[in-house]
């Protein structure tokens, strides 16, 4: 069952460790595995949208995570304040479908370096992964939906025209996104990916397009850009620009338009951060594409292990 947005409860979510057991493992392509987690705690997991984030806890001293559970709502400050080699190594991912009646959630990996040697800590955990292993997450600790849950995915109700965009690691959110969708929106999708064999099947909904982009071995972001240049110019939402976009320093970039905002189109893009900046620059001074049409999310930085 693919993850759909909930009623947001009135009080925002404690976010909480919760112990689970890998129950299966498939590899989805060259590049990317598909973990279904399980454990009695899980059927209190607070799931929420289609593109909620979580974080995956690895632990180097069960020690160590243990003084964090005895925090509880307060873990942060001490997890700051331990030794290197007793903090747990946390990374964020998208919850890619959710079965609490079960105590399920599934989450697709991208294998980052796995290949060469040069992966971190979780895509090596994920790629060496089998039934039984005990893994932590960290997520809410009731279902809900919006920002206090990880959920960015929020178009205006007047969009009726949506594009998303993303590479690797964006594509459990907008595959999970495309799944929740009902007829009587143009939606297009486009995906870049490192191969062809990358390309998986989707439940598209009437009205929907998804391309998949594999680079096979070209420079990140050299398929994607000029696609969502191309597909916003033909969706006709480019002006002329007011003023180039203001410049992003090293920081990830985050941007994301308030729901509420009127607008005809939605545009979510996620991936890299140094490609997602350049979208933005295209988009928003090449194009004249109102900010408040387009969610930019920085999902990570090539160099950083993931």
């Amino acid at each position: 069952m693919t993850l759909t947005a909930q009623p947001e409860v009135g009080a925002a979510p404690a976010w909480q460790f919760f112990d689970a057991s890998v129950a299966a493992v498939r590899r989805l392509g060259p590049s990317s595995v598909r973990l279904t987690l399980t454990g009695p705690e899980l059927a209190g997991f607070g799931a929420a949208g289609c593109d909620q984030r979580f974080k995956l806890v690895l632990s180097r001293d069960d020690a160590g995570l243990d003084r964090l559970r005895e925090r509880g709502p307060d873990w942060y400050p001490a997890y700051c304040a331990m030794p290197e080699e007793q903090r747990p190594v946390i990374r964020t991912y998208t919850v890619r479908a959710a079965r609490p009646e079960r105590a399920e959630l599934d989450v697709d990996v991208v294998l980052h370096g796995t290949d060469d040697g040069s992966a971190g800590p979780a895509a090596s955990w994920a790629a060496a992964a089998v039934p039984g292993d005990r893994i932590t997450l960290l997520g809410p600790d009731r279902p809900g939906s919006g920002r206090p849950w990880g959920v960015e995915w929020a178009p205006p109700p007047a969009a009726r025209t949506l594009l998303l965009a993303g590479d690797e690691t964006a594509v459990p959110a907008v595959c999970a996104i495309l799944e929740s969708l009902g007829a009587g929106r143009s939606v297009t999708a486009l995906l870049e990916v490192p191969v062809a064999d990358d390309a998986g099947d989707v439940a598209l909904p009437a009205g929907a397009t998804l391309r998949w982009l594999p680079r096979d071995g070209a420079a990140r972001g050299s398929l994607l850009v000029p696609a969502v240049h191309a597909a916003l110019c033909e969706l006709g939402i480019a002006s002329t620009p007011a003023a180039p976009p203001e410049e992003v320093g090293d920081e990830l970039l985050w941007e994301v338009p308030d729901p509420d905002a009127a607008s005809g189109c939605y545009a979510w893009l996620a991936g890299e951060a140094g490609v997602v900046r350049t979208l933005r620059r295209r988009l928003v001074g090449d194009l004249g594409v109102p900010r408040g049409s387009v969610a930019f999310m920085g999902y990570w930085r090539q160099g950083v292990a993931s």
